[in-house]
């Protein structure tokens, strides 16, 4: 039986009957003033297809930007997201100079002097110790989201950032090497903070229509931040001897800047409403971020209701979120598996490698020094603007589609790239094919590994272990950066560019792994990915969620067995006209089937009371003389249905509520209400 139709079976009811039921239950619509009272804000489960992006109330959700979100998306981004960015990429071109420093200055004040390898430790140390601060940032940043909240890590992480600024600018004044490792230390603590925190906060506070354009904010201000550090770097600019300093510590600027919006920031209304407890306070900051009263984000509502009382039942029955917790769930092992293998399959990628080598690529087409440099600064141009045009590009594509693209052709462009490499000199024009391979594999890179693993494990989790989860995956960001960053210059002084297949290798091995089991995120609810990858490496990705699945969300880690499954988009019972409704009749059920661990009703007010327990509506009182169809109906059945002293049955899960008895509003049930006799 088709499920985008909804039946009934009455047992040799004529035709007539049938008619006569039709207009009873349009007559019941109208008597509740359905279609223009603006008190019934109740919703059957019917999802309205195509979505809206225009800030417009659909059917209890608000969708679009608001003022709200653009000033969170705009103030933690150049204020959080730009200055980790910033501090990736800003020690690369002042770094003779930096090293310089560093010699005089434990010359002068130990009376050590360092020869190029003691020199080289130091400056590994400097490096990676941002790696390492990096690493327990992200640790910590599920922590510190849960205790201080969302918009509390952002303060957070602003305020070390601002920290760390003042002890880079002081440490040429001070002339202290320690001041500027305890600044890359502290850098590297809020940079981990914001990579853990940015992304969950804003996919969190942003409608499902525009979640994956909210979460590529994050990762588009860290691209801004390396182009902006390339481009300071520069000698023309800062990178000199006397300015250095406050190269260092410029992006300090940006974080002051944007903290002038922190007052007005709004805290994730899911931490206040679920985490915390706070429901009024919750209602109040969705309020806000919607630009819309309460009264009209009706699924929004419903949603936050539903995961807190998983919540409190998964409390209730001693569950707790720990990192141990999290990472020895059952049910969680597959998306956190995805989520850290995606976060470190990006930098196993090569991305890195790739720029590091530009330069040497671009000088072999007959670039000078400073034109590599800028034709290097170009690559990342081209990075930003991919991008940029990924934030549009996820919403319309979705995110599996695009990430396993990205691997492929990614990987495909790591090849050539080798083989080019290898032959550069082997024709006039393959210098310039070098050149065209790089940015093409920046261009691939940019679309889906980019962005993507940032913001994925958002979707993939609920709210409890989501703030865990996102910390996970990334640590393993980090630690894929500093393994790469200690192991690349060797790996390219023994095998060159044959470096390069070994990235494109592990990224096949990525998109392989993604195409069995990464679903796609897009536009659904993190419970029903929770019920799909709760069974490891044996779930079916690409299996639909059964009604039972969808309506119970009956985990025992992720969801409460009686969370309700609201969609996301739903269409208003008032939005229904009950003059297009139509009843259908499906064909008899057989007597075990009708019977099988049925319920009894007594009488048809009963039937009628269940009917509408499924919504908010009252039930329909059985009065002599005002509900007069249905005993004629009953009447006119055979004498042996349901008034000759038998009495009414239905299947379990017993009657869905009215609206979704009518099929004239592209209703799409999953229910078959069984009336027969005994």
């Amino acid at each position: 039986m088709p499920k985008s139709s909804t039946s009934f079976y009455t047992s040799n009811m004529s035709l007539a009957s049938l008619d006569r039921a039709k207009d009873f239950v349009k007559g019941s619509l109208k008597a509740l003033n359905i279609g223009s009272s603006m008190e019934h804000r109740m919703e059957c489960e019917q999802p309205i297809l195509g979505t809206s992006a225009s800030n417009t109330s659909v059917n209890g959700e608000l969708q679009g930007w608001t003022p709200l979100l653009v000033l969170t998306g705009v103030a933690t981004t150049l204020g959080s997201s730009i200055p980790v960015g910033y501090n990736i990429g800003v020690m690369n071109t002042p770094a003779h100079i930096i090293r310089d420093f560093c010699n005089g200055t434990v010359a002068d004040h130990y009376g050590i002097s360092m020869g190029p390898s003691q020199l080289n430790i130091l400056w590994s140390i400097i490096v990676s110790i941002f790696l390492v601060g990096g690493v327990t940032g992200s640790l910590s940043g599920g922590w510190v989201a849960d205790r201080f909240g969302r918009k509390g890590a952002v303060i957070i992480n602003n305020v070390l950032g601002v920290l760390a600024a003042i002890l880079f600018v002081s440490s040429r004044h001070a002339g202290s090497v320690e001041m500027l490792l305890l600044a890359r230390l502290i850098v590297g603590l809020s940079s981990g903070l914001v990579t853990s925190t940015i992304p969950m906060y804003l996919t969190e506070i942003a409608p499902v229509s525009i979640r994956g354009a909210m979460g590529v904010l994050c990762p588009l201000g860290i691209t801004v931040g390396v182009l902006v550090a390339q481009i300071l770097g520069l000698r023309s600019v800062l990178g000199q001897d006397e300015t250095w300093h406050y190269l260092l510590g410029l992006f300090a600027l940006l974080t002051l800047l944007s903290a002038v919006a922190l007052p007005f920031l709004p805290e994730s209304p899911k931490y206040l409403y679920i985490v915390c407890g706070q429901e009024e306070r919750g209602i109040k900051e969705l309020s806000r971020l919607r630009g819309a009263a309460p009264e009209k984000l009706v699924d929004e509502l419903e949603e936050l209701r539903a995961a807190h009382k998983a919540e409190q039942e998964l409390a209730a029955s001693g569950v707790s979120w720990s990192m141990r917790s999290v990472a020895c769930a059952p049910t969680l092992r597959l998306p956190l598996l995805l989520v850290c293998a995606l976060q470190i399959g990006q930098q196993f990628s090569g991305i890195n490698a790739v720029f590091y080598y530009s330069v040497t690529i671009f000088e072999s087409a007959g670039l000078t020094k400073q034109g590599s440099q800028f034709a290097s600064i170009g690559a990342g141009g081209i990075n930003l603007l991919i991008t940029i045009i990924a934030i549009p590009l996820v919403n319309r594509c979705g995110r599996r589609q695009l990430v396993i693209a990205s691997c492929w052709t990614a990987a495909v462009c790591l090849v050539i790239l080798c083989v080019s490499i290898t032959y550069i000199n082997a024709a006039s024009w393959m210098p310039y094919f070098c050149i065209f391979t790089v940015l093409a594999y920046v261009f691939c890179y940019g679309f889906g590994l980019g962005p993507i693993p940032y913001f994925i494990g958002s979707e993939l989790f609920q709210v409890g272990p989501r703030p865990i989860a996102m910390s996970f995956g990334s640590m393993a960001n980090w630690c894929g950066n500093f393994i790469i960053g200690m192991t690349f210059p060797s790996l390219q002084s023994f095998i060159g560019q044959y470096s390069f297949l070994l990235f494109a290798t592990t990224t096949v091995f990525l998109a392989v792994f993604l195409k069995y089991y990464l679903p796609e995120s897009k536009g659904r609810d993190p419970c029903d990915i929770a019920e799909i990858l709760k069974y490891g490496l044996r779930s079916q990705i690409h299996a639909p969620v059964s009604s039972s699945r969808t309506n119970h969300r009956n985990s025992s880690i992720i969801c409460a067995p009686d969370a309700v499954s609201i969609s996301s988009r739903h269409q208003r019972i008032s939005d229904i006209n009950p003059d297009s409704l139509v009843l259908e009749v499906s064909s008899p059920l057989s007597s075990c089937e009708a019977f099988s661990n049925s319920t009894v009703l007594s009488s048809p007010a009963a039937i009628i009371h269940h009917n509408n327990s499924y919504t908010n509506l009252p039930a329909i009182p059985e009065l002599p003389g005002k509900n007069p169809i249905l005993p004629s109906i009953i009447n006119e059945s055979s004498p042996s249905d349901v008034m000759s002293g038998q009495p009414v049955r239905s299947l379990p899960r017993i009657m869905p509520s009215i609206p979704e008895n009518l099929a004239g509003a592209s209703s799409q049930l999953e229910e078959v209400l069984t009336v027969t006799d005994g």
